[in-house]
């Protein structure tokens, strides 16, 4: 009796810790920031470690759902370690192999815990009023003309659109889309008492106005498909037939008002062919044909975990000169990271997913001959979920949400919820593991809440220096705090290199140790380079550092280097003619300084008041 109470505690508390991870992550503008996602991986990491304990105090004996996406997701955990040990960047390749843990881990802890239909139920409840809190905080925003999140100021792009708590509307976008389904699937055919679905009606509205509210063209064009998807799905039901139009007409009719009314919607659709760096549609498809020759030179394994942006320099297109972190397109920047193998093993999970959602929908919709179908909890489930994931894979075609950790949360819990309905279509997945295949999932189990319990606490102590290092004014402040990142994570090549700028600075004020700091600047930056040799920034800089101590033929190969890393990049070219304007030779300088303003001829100030500096050193001036 002892044993199964404690079973039930266990099991009520890894939904608390679940639900907890997926609320910070939300709530904390997406999780993007390291030290809140430090907090999801350790509250990932207890909730291992109570699933363990788990394993051992069940009276009954532990019992594991084990459908075959399992095994694509525990081949594609192999793969992920195979691909870290090879990386070019540890540090960039540690982080993303914590995410793809964190996620393989929880969706095992769903998928065995919280099966059972009254916690279904609860955590349906909880996504949904997530999700109508953070909708409303978008409404807000977009009434209020509010720019920010939590204290946050957004980027001026986003004006005129609600995010709710994440940064990028884009991002609140696929987070509600794959709600929206599910919540429409519950008040079709959900057996919920007229509160229940007054709430679960009042959740879609409001979800559907926070999709509204992002103006998220991928978020619409996803949304518009999967209520296609579910409306042409459930009109073959005559007794849900009508109703399902009925939800169709409205979201028309309530869109195209919006359309009509909003001028900021009518200005984001003419951005598509009219507007500036990662907003009209060329520049999507020079980033879409950049990922693809990355992915072609690196067919089989691709660069590296995480490592898109780590090379996207060497393919990076002369129209594009920002930096775009990710593709813009989950499906190419999959390719590009792991390869054709990481993309199978992939691919191959989405169809297990897949093929798995016909055969379990035979057996829990309550159906008849006639086309008529009894509500059931179940279905709704089935049904909401398979059409948010609908949603899902369209706008992944068109932005990077699975690379937003609360919305790769969101769609691990769910893939994992709708997985284990597979329990009602065949038993044949339920395992019962001997002692020796316990102790095996304990060991793993174990290894893993060391791993990312240590991670976290060291991700989090270096995100919070690295904050103390930017938020402060004094040099003092800011040299303790960058120094105690680099001994917290030493492998991190990005604080290497602000501790490098740092001391670069301080030596360019021309202080009486102006030399011995320039010297450690260029230690740092060297260090870097040995962390990252794909990073422009250490190698120009170690370069600047040379020239200031009057070294330039020993800067001239590092600015080479940089060049050659990055050709297409107006400012690395544009120092490469800063360099020669050191080495006094102006007719190269005035050379690469052309070259920065033919690749960019738009706010490139410095190179022009560099290039009026060299032609009057030409003229004898």
């Amino acid at each position: 009796m002892e044993g199964e109470r404690l079973d039930h505690l266990i099991e009520r508390s890894l939904a608390v810790l679940v639900l907890g991870a997926l609320g910070f992550a939300t709530l904390a503008t997406g999780a993007v920031r390291d030290q809140d996602f430090a907090v999801v991986q350790a509250i990932v990491a207890v909730a291992t470690a109570l699933w363990v304990a788990r394993f051992w105090v069940r009276s009954s004996g532990p019992r594991l759902q084990w459908p075959p996406v399992c095994w694509a997701i525990v081949a594609f955990v192999a793969y992920a370690v195979l691909r870290y040990a090879q990386a070019d960047v540890e540090y960039v390749a540690r982080k993303e192999l914590m995410r793809i843990l964190v996620y393989a881990w929880l969706f095992f802890i769903v998928l065995n815990n919280l099966y059972h239909s009254d916690v279904t139920r609860k955590l349906v409840y909880a996504l949904l009023g997530l999700a109508t809190v953070v909708s409303m905080y978008a409404l807000y925003q977009v009434i209020a003309r509010n720019y920010h999140v939590w204290g946050f100021e957004r980027p001026e792009v986003y004006a005129g659109r609600g995010s709710g708590t994440f940064i990028c509307p884009n991002h609140l976008a696929g987070f509600l889309e794959m709600l929206l389904p599910l919540a429409l699937a519950m008040l079709l055919l959900g057996r919920d008492k007229i509160l229940n679905r007054v709430f679960i009606a009042y959740a879609a509205l409001v979800i559907l106005a926070g999709i509204g509210a992002s103006i998220s063209r991928g978020g619409w064009l996803s949304c518009g498909v999967a209520l296609l998807v579910l409306v042409a799905f459930m009109i073959r039901f005559r007794n849900h037939r009508w109703l399902a139009l009925s939800i169709l007409l409205v979201t028309l009719v309530g869109g195209g008002l919006f359309v009509w009314k909003s001028r900021t919607v009518r200005e984001r659709f003419t951005l598509m062919f009219t507007g500036g760096q990662l907003q009209d549609v060329s520049v999507r498809w020079w980033l879409s044909k950049a990922t693809a020759a990355m992915w072609r030179d690196h067919f089989w394994l691709g660069v590296g975990p995480a490592h898109f942006d780590v090379r996207f320099p060497q393919y990076r297109p002369p129209e594009l000169q920002s930096r775009p972190y990710w593709a813009h397109n989950d499906y190419l920047n999959v390719l590009a990271d792991w390869g054709a193998v990481g993309g199978g093993i992939l691919v191959a999970g989405v169809l297990l997913v897949a093929v798995g959602v016909p055969r379990t929908w035979r057996f829990v919709h309550r159906g008849s001959a006639d086309l008529v179908t009894k509500r059931s909890d179940r279905a709704a489930h089935v049904l909401g979920v398979a059409v948010g994931m609908v949603a899902l894979g369209v706008h992944t075609a068109l932005d990077f949400n699975l690379q937003i950790p609360a919305n790769a949360i969101l769609a691990t819990v769910l893939v994992a919820s709708l997985s284990s309905h597979l329990r009602f279509a065949t038993r044949k997945y339920w395992m019962s593991p001997n002692l020796a295949g316990r102790i095996t999932v304990s060991v793993l189990g174990l290894v893993t809440v060391v791993v990312l319990g240590q991670q976290s606490v060291q991700r989090w102590r270096e995100a919070r220096a690295m904050d103390r290092a930017l938020d402060s004014t004094a040099a003092e402040t800011q040299l303790a705090a960058l120094e105690a990142a680099v001994a917290i994570e030493p492998k991190n090549p990005d604080s290497r290199a602000r501790l490098g700028e740092f001391y670069r600075l301080e030596s360019w004020e021309g202080s009486n140790n102006w030399k011995w700091l320039a010297g450690e600047a260029l230690k740092s930056f060297e260090r870097g380079m040995e962390l990252n040799r794909w990073e422009t920034y250490n190698f120009i800089r170690a370069g600047m550092c040379l020239d200031w101590l009057g070294e330039p033929e020993r800067a001239t190969p590092l600015f080479e280097r940089a060049v050659e890393l990055d050709p297409n990049n107006h400012h690395v070219v544009m120092m490469r003619g800063w360099h020669e304007i050191q080495r006094e030779d102006y007719a190269e300088a005035r050379r690469w300084l052309n070259r920065s303003l033919e690749i960019w001829p738009w706010s490139n100030f410095l190179a022009r008041r560099y290039l009026l500096l060299v032609e009057r050193r030409l003229a004898g001036g």
